[in-house]
């Protein structure tokens, strides 16, 4: 199973200002998801999780709300290990 990366899209985009809240998760070298603090959110689930273009056809769902990072990172990884 190819091996996801959490990386702080400060580090992993080289334009633009972001915030300490914002990452970029990494399969293989590619940008493939997107978790973020999100301004807008459901109560109590403030982490956005986002395929990112390109790799979201075949896979539901395709993004979410969760209320912490890790939960984000781990319903990100439930869809994108989706056979």
């Amino acid at each position: 199973m190819d091996a996801l990366i959490l990386k702080r899209a400060s580090a992993s985009r080289l334009s633009g200002e972001w915030s300490e809240d914002d990452y970029d998760v990494l399969c293989e070298g590619a940008v493939v998801d997107r978790i973020m603090k999100a301004a807008a959110a459901p109560v109590g689930q403030p982490w956005l999780w986002t395929l990112a273009y390109g790799h979201h056809e075949d896979r539901m769902p395709a993004h979410g709300y969760e209320a912490t990072r890790e939960t984000a990172m781990a319903a990100f990884a439930r869809s994108w290990r989706q056979e």
